[in-house]
């Protein structure tokens, strides 16, 4: 890790997107608090971002690039190869920064970072590919052409083939590289989203409502974190497809609710305000700094109907008796491959071991929680995920386990999905939302209901 101070967008784009590898950062995080650090404004921070974004998204793409420019298993420092890959980045994807600025740039920060060898080193590799340009992929065999143009693993790039063919799997590989949309879901225990808008609006925002829920809203200009509006609760920010799942569980005043893997509280404080602060939710997490951030979004937003508790959801059996809560809600930990464009380096980072292993985890949250729904309850299932074995599978293996509980048939009704929307792969109490659908994240949400008396 650099030990200079970056002074420039680029030389802190470097630093940002080292951290993000050899610390394992989360990139959305040190992302903002570095903008916020640097008190990056208007051009500056946009350009930060979709410098980090884009190397992030692009980095297999970026790396066959370079390789034909070096020498067969050349070794080099992590900062080289990132650097080049940020000068990479820029020089093809990017059309308003000159080429030669890109290179003198880098150079400046190879000196700084390095010694003169290595300064001369990128000097030669980035002209060299200014001569000569980029390497095509289009001769790749299919699939590994796939994982290169759209820069996704080749073992991610088979598996969504398998489970949606071709078109669709190429459809979502190209949507998460795409930015993603900023959402906004309004409280209507403070306000109306005819209100929020009206003052965004006053205040220079381009904003929209959402298309998948009546909760929402789209910021297409203007920075929502520092805004009145969200400091003061009458706002959240969350994604339009996370929104569909406290709307899926068809929550009403007066329930008692159990949401098992709540943090950070995105879907818990949305189920409270669709219940009118009226009730009861117990909202678990297993980390306890994840249920401090709950309380304090509860706090933002003025609700008091919400109780935390630090508690693994595999173990709801020892805390709470049978046939205890109106609905359940198990969003449940998964690989997160819906927010790809989010978390690019999700990709890299997961294996398919990963997937087989949260999907065991799943099972067993599951499983433990069976009982604890009342007769005529309702239980929602849900994943910011696009894998059929944490989605599907484990919904069809827990029908085959639990013959007292069957689909909510009602679901697609009650939610009010718009028609032309008709063209995602569901049935009756299981939708899949991908990225490519509606521009949100990937999300599955299954809803079940417990039968008997």
């Amino acid at each position: 890790m650099t030990k200079h101070k970056p002074k420039t967008v680029r030389e802190l784009a470097l630093y940002l997107i080292e951290q993000v590898h050899q610390q394992q950062a989360y990139s959305p995080l040190v992302l903002n608090q570095a903008i916020e650090a640097n008190r990056l404004e208007g051009r500056d921070s946009a350009l930060l971002t979709q410098l980090v974004y884009g190397v992030l998204q692009r980095e297999l793409t970026l790396d066959f690039y370079l390789k034909s420019f070096l020498k067969p298993k050349q070794k080099l420092d992590d900062w080289v190869r990132y650097l080049l890959f940020l000068s990479l980045y820029q020089m093809v994807f990017l059309d308003r920064i000159p080429s030669h600025a890109i290179v003198s740039e880098a150079v400046n920060i190879a000196k700084k970072r390095g010694h003169q060898g290595i300064s001369g080193f990128v000097n030669g590799v980035l002209r060299n590919v200014l001569r000569k340009g980029v390497p095509s992929f289009e001769k790749l065999p299919f699939e590994e052409r796939l994982s290169i143009e759209y820069s996704h693993p080749v073992w991610l790039v088979k598996r969504w083939l398998a489970q949606y063919g071709v078109e669709t799997t190429e459809k979502t590989l190209a949507a998460n590289n795409e930015p993603p949309s900023v959402t906004a879901r309004v409280n209507p225990l403070k306000t109306s989203k005819q209100e929020v808008m009206a003052e965004l609006e006053r205040d220079g925002f381009e904003v929209t409502e959402g298309e998948l829920t009546p909760d929402a809203i789209v910021i297409k200009k203007g920075k929502l974190i520092g805004h009145r509006l969200f400091l003061e609760g009458f706002v959240s920010i969350q994604d339009e497809s996370s929104m569909l799942v406290a709307r899926a569980l068809d929550v009403a005043s007066g329930m008692e609710v159990l949401d098992t893997c709540a943090g950070p509280g995105g879907k818990t404080t949305h189920l409270a305000e669709l219940m009118e602060d009226q009730g009861k939710i117990i909202a678990l997490d297993l980390h306890i700094h994840k249920t401090a951030l709950i309380e304090d979004q509860a706090n933002r937003l003025g609700i008091h109907s919400i109780e935390t508790r630090a508690l693994d959801a595999r173990k709801v059996q020892s805390a709470f008796s049978p046939q205890t809560f109106d609905r359940l809600l198990i969003d449940a930990p998964c690989t997160g491959f819906g927010v790809i464009r989010r978390k690019p380096e999700i990709k890299y980072t997961k294996s398919e071991k990963d997937i087989y292993s949260l999907s065991g985890i799943q099972a067993a949250i599951l499983e433990s929680c069976a009982d604890l729904l009342k007769p005529g309850g309702k239980l929602v299932y849900s994943t910011c995920t696009i894998d059929h074995e944490e989605n599907r599978n484990q919904i069809q293996a827990f029908l085959a386990n639990h013959p007292d509980y069957k689909l909510d048939h009602t679901l697609k009704e009650r939610l009010s999905l718009p028609k032309e929307l008709d063209l995602i792969e569901r049935e009756d109490g299981v939708i899949q939302i991908l990225p490519s659908d509606f521009d949100t994240d990937g999300f599955f949400i299954s809803c079940l209901v417990r039968e008997g008396k």
